[in-house]
């Protein structure tokens, strides 16, 4: 965390840049940063709620909102996957810092990791607001999606210094990276619990990453629950262990970028 506090001004600042400039030239800008996650809600209501008439794997007959069920696994893999699909190029999209300008290059990784929580934050609002007009309503274990967010962001910063520094040296990086999100959507516990899944494919479910971290907002979310404690304690444990090895990884590595770029 030591990168992060040190140049928190910048990464900020960069952050706020890359957020405006996303919507730059839009006649709604930053609304569409809002509407956006409200339309894939309507969306997910109308196919699953009114067509499919969908209810949830193993629900026990009980009549569960399906559209916040799989609207809370889609906000976690949305945040997840936009990291993992830009990461391979961002060193490379960034080439400037690299070769003109003594920058922090290891600060790119939460410029890149806050643009994205931005957005998440937001559909993780719209959900909320769901969630307590039209399903269970909101409960006291809401609090809960603090340190699994600030965990979840830890383990992304992570995933981007490993993976953009490895799409410095092997080029084909974006396309493996391009196929395990379309790969992970499938994979993941988004359109199922995880308990739905054959026990010959649980383990390997359980080591996907993203399995906890879907299930556990779900749980805290959408069914007012308290997530599983001792998992949280594990999930920062493999976070902080990744962010250090990850760190020292990008560190021992970016020398060579300017040599390849």
């Amino acid at each position: 965390m030591l990168a992060f506090w040190t140049h928190r001004s910048l990464i900020y600042g960069l952050s706020k840049r890359e957020v405006l400039a996303r919507y730059k030239g839009s006649w709604l800008g930053m609304l569409w940063s809002l509407i956006t996650p409200v339309l894939l809600l309507l969306v997910y209501m109308f196919v699953f709620g009114v067509i499919f008439q969908a209810r949830w794997p193993q629900s026990n007959g009980v009549d569960e909102n399906f559209a916040a069920l799989l609207f809370s696994g889609i906000v976690i893999y949305m945040y997840f996957s936009e990291q993992l699909t830009g990461s391979p190029t961002l060193i490379l999209r960034h080439s400037n810092f690299v070769k003109k300008v003594v920058f922090p290059l290891d600060a790119l990784a939460w410029v890149s990791v806050f643009s994205s929580l931005f957005h998440f934050l937001l559909s993780l609002l719209v959900l909320l607001v769901f969630v307590a007009i039209w399903g269970g309503g909101l409960t006291v274990s809401l609090f809960a999606m603090i340190p699994l967010t600030v965990i979840l962001s830890v383990q992304l910063v992570a995933l981007v210094w490993f993976v953009s520094a490895l799409g410095v040296f092997v080029r084909d990086t974006v396309y493996v990276a391009t196929f395990l999100s379309t790969a992970l959507f499938f994979l993941s516990p988004i359109f199922y619990p995880i308990d739905a899944v054959p026990d010959a494919f649980a383990r390997v479910m359980e080591a996907n990453p993203l399995s906890f971290y879907i299930e556990a907002t779900r749980t805290i979310v959408v069914l007012g629950e308290w997530p599983d404690w001792f998992a949280l304690a594990k999930a920062s444990g493999l976070a902080l262990l990744s962010y250090i090895l990850a760190f020292l990884f990008f560190n021992r590595v970016k020398r060579g970028f300017a040599d390849v770029m």
